[in-house]
């Protein structure tokens, strides 16, 4: 079942997530999903918020977004926001063009 689930940030910036996404991707950028080194992203979109940052995504299975987090969650550790915890809520249901 696909889920989204919701990244806030706060106290971070566009520099945060920019970070991350080189660390991510090993410095090649994210501007396709096989840029990423796991599979299951249906859909990205990241944004600044009133103080911080925000990344909503929908993953094909919570599974798929479990073996993500292990690259992606030591990352934000890293960073200094080892912290935070996602919204995850099941999808009912997802459109993307």
């Amino acid at each position: 079942m696909a889920i989204i689930v919701t990244f806030d940030l706060p106290g971070a910036g566009q520099d945060l997530y920019d970070a991350v996404i080189e660390r991510v991707t090993g410095g090649r950028g994210f501007t396709k999903f096989a840029d990423l080194p796991n599979a299951g992203l249906v859909s990205h979109a990241a944004g600044p918020v009133d103080g911080g940052f925000r990344v909503t995504e929908v993953w094909e299975s919570v599974e798929a977004l479990e073996t993500h987090a292990k690259a992606f969650g030591p990352v934000l550790a890293d960073l200094g926001h080892g912290d935070v915890q996602p919204t995850i809520i099941p999808a009912h249901n997802v459109v993307v063009r």
